[in-house]
């Protein structure tokens, strides 16, 4: 039993790290869908916390351009950090299993905006006080589900930020995210001993995927590869989401 379990999340770290190393993102996102087909989203986020971590921290600092996103991000990082912090209840309390259908919403939202590629700008002079919406609604999101892609995501693009900085700020922000939701799933009782194993074997076949990926995406065609990544994940939001609805009001 658990060495079955423990194969199903090294595959599925391995398919996650696998797409970050190809296009950039999508860890948590990938793996919090396949480990919900199996477990709940609290024990989930207990399993994929130090792994998105630790690979975000490598992204964070793999570019110049720090500064300036902190500068640029700081009320969307502030309102993430808010937001998770006030609905540190929604991964056990008694909307938690309305936790699986959210996600698999958020993964067919997801899927959609960035196969549409839907471009609107948000002007310089608005970017703070957007921001900092923006940020309240995805650590809202965030503490229910785990994933903090949407809003946040589009609003990055939105704001003009070129190819290099946006992964970059994408390592900051899912950083310091993900660092906040920790504290959540602690105080929560979801991150324990117990969690230990298999968190390494989730680190371990993380990296393993993202070398994968990061010597793949040099033969093939990313935009290609994302394509079909985000139609699978309309796929995997829709299993989600109506097989959570069926299960609560069976």
């Amino acid at each position: 039993m658990i060495d079955s379990m423990l194969i199903l999340i090294a595959a599925a770290f391995l398919l996650a790290g696998f797409i970050k190393g190809v296009i950039g993102l999508g860890l948590p996102t990938v793996s919090m869908g396949l480990l919900a087909l199996t477990m709940a989203p609290g024990q989930a986020i207990a399993i994929v916390i130090v792994p998105a971590i630790v690979t975000n921290i490598w992204q964070t600092f793999g570019g110049p351009y720090l500064r300036d996103i902190m500068r640029r991000l700081w009320p969307l990082i502030v309102g993430t950090v808010i937001g998770i912090w006030l609905n540190g209840g929604l991964l056990t309390g008694p909307y938690a299993a309305y936790g699986t259908v959210i996600l698999g919403v958020l993964l067919v939202i997801y899927a959609i905006v960035g196969l549409c590629k839907f471009s609107f700008k948000v002007a310089q002079r608005d970017e703070k006080w957007i921001g900092g919406i923006v940020g309240l609604v995805t650590g809202v999101i965030s503490a229910a589900t785990g994933v903090q892609v949407i809003p946040s995501m589009p609003f990055m693009q939105a704001i003009g930020m070129q190819k290099d900085e946006l992964v970059q700020a994408l390592g900051v922000f899912f950083t310091v995210a993900t660092v906040a939701l920790a504290f959540n799933i602690t105080a929560a009782g979801l991150l324990t001993a117990a969690t230990a194993l298999p968190g390494a074997v989730a680190m371990a076949a993380s990296f393993a995927g993202m070398f994968i990926g990061q010597a793949v995406r040099t033969r093939m065609q990313p935009d290609v590869f994302r394509r079909w990544f985000l139609i699978a994940m309309i796929f995997l939001g829709l299993y989600l989401a109506v097989g959570g609805f069926l299960k609560i009001h069976g």
